[in-house]
């Protein structure tokens, strides 16, 4: 459940895309009437309307997220209050620049600030976020653990440059595939892949620590 929460933003932006490609007419007309105040120069073409929809109903799903945990009085991760900002900043200039370069941008910028969490976290704190979050699922050897810490910050680097690759390479309907079913489909394939690599590693938690 928490996998589809946080990606509710991410499913939103794609379908709402995907609906003003087929309804270009439709979605212009809602950007002139609820955004054109955010829009520099107040003009909004039929072929910039679809991005810019998606766009805003996005910020606005993140904003939801957050307000629904605090609503519930739960815990909001520092990473969401980072996509939210995130969002907000490359999102906001799409809108208002009607340029769907920043929007692009965002993937990118949000997958280096994990990397980046992650290196700063391990490296200068010597605490290692990834055995935080996991160890409780699986038991490894303490020598193991800062490979796994590297490893994603690796795979979040390179899913970065990917993003901008596919972003400035491609038709902007193909990046709108890859961001949520290519993104989707190789944090699993890597998930998947470092479990393998792992297994051998795996001891029983009940096991004294080496």
């Amino acid at each position: 459940m928490k996998f589809l929460f946080d990606l509710f933003p991410v499913i939103l932006f794609f379908g709402i895309f995907k609906w003003s490609e087929g309804n270009a007419d439709a979605a212009q007309a809602l950007v002139s009437q609820y955004l054109s105040g955010f829009v520099s120069g107040g003009v909004v073409t039929a072929t910039q309307a679809p991005v810019l929809l998606a766009t805003a109903v996005a910020i606005v799903a993140t904003i939801a997220q957050i307000g629904y945990l605090l609503l519930r009085r739960k815990k909001v991760d520092a990473m969401l209050w980072v996509s939210l900002v995130i969002i907000c900043v490359f999102g906001g200039a799409t809108i208002y620049f009607h340029n769907e370069t920043f929007i692009k941008w965002k993937p990118t910028v949000l997958y280096w600030a994990f990397a980046a969490a992650l290196l700063i976290s391990q490296v200068l704190l010597k605490k290692n976020l990834i055995r935080s979050m996991m160890e409780k699922q699986i038991a490894l050897p303490d020598p193991i653990w800062p490979r796994v810490g590297f490893a994603w910050i690796a795979f979040f680097i390179a899913m970065g440059c990917l993003n901008l690759y596919i972003a400035f390479n491609f038709p902007t309907a193909t990046w709108v595939n890859f961001k949520l079913f290519g993104g989707m489909g190789l944090m699993f394939a890597f998930v998947i892949g470092q479990s393998i690599l792992l297994s051998k590693y795996i001891k029983d938690p009940d096991e004294p620590k080496t």
